[in-house]
């Protein structure tokens, strides 16, 4: 019996269900390193960035329900990776000066990831000709860069603080 030749659209839903899967980890990623920021410009942007990202996972839904595929979820290897090492990194640094930096960095990662994911699968939906689902994945892409950008101008300015002190 002779396979059935695996498509972009094919990679399309698979990658789709991985990104699902890793935006319900990053909310609840996103919750965990809220509560952990000691800086409440950090606190804040964790906690903004969890409700949208909880949106987001309403949206990828709404994408599913737009190509007439379930809403699944695959587990995401890499964002059980990124996932893990957070956890490690909040135990190992937790009470120390540099938490708030290691959570930024931690962040920053998941944003990442995302950004890949979610630029390849807008430029995969423009390809398949799919321009609602290309629209919605770029409100998302674009948020996912507003959020990294914010991390790193509360590290910039975390790094300038902590240059003021030493001189």
């Amino acid at each position: 019996m002779a396979t059935k030749e695996k498509t972009l659209s094919d990679a399309f839903y698979e990658t789709l269900k991985d990104v699902f899967y890793a935006e319900k980890q990053s909310v609840r990623a996103l919750k965990k390193s809220a509560k952990a920021a000691k800086a409440s410009e950090l606190k804040n942007a964790f906690e903004n960035h969890a409700e949208e990202s909880a949106h987001q996972v309403e949206r990828l839904t709404q994408i599913f329900e737009l190509i007439g595929k379930p809403a699944r979820a695959k587990t995401c290897e890499a964002m059980q990776g990124i996932t893990s090492e957070m956890e490690e990194d909040l135990e190992e640094f937790a009470s120390t000066e540099a938490s708030d930096a290691v959570l930024i960095g931690c962040g920053q990662a998941i944003e990442h990831y995302e950004m890949a994911r979610y630029g390849t699968l807008k430029a995969w939906a423009k390809k398949l000709g799919l321009s609602d689902v290309e629209k919605l994945l770029g409100e998302t892409l674009e948020e996912e860069k507003k959020a990294d950008a914010l991390l790193s101008q509360i590290a910039e300015r975390d790094q300038a603080a902590v240059s003021a002190k030493a001189a």
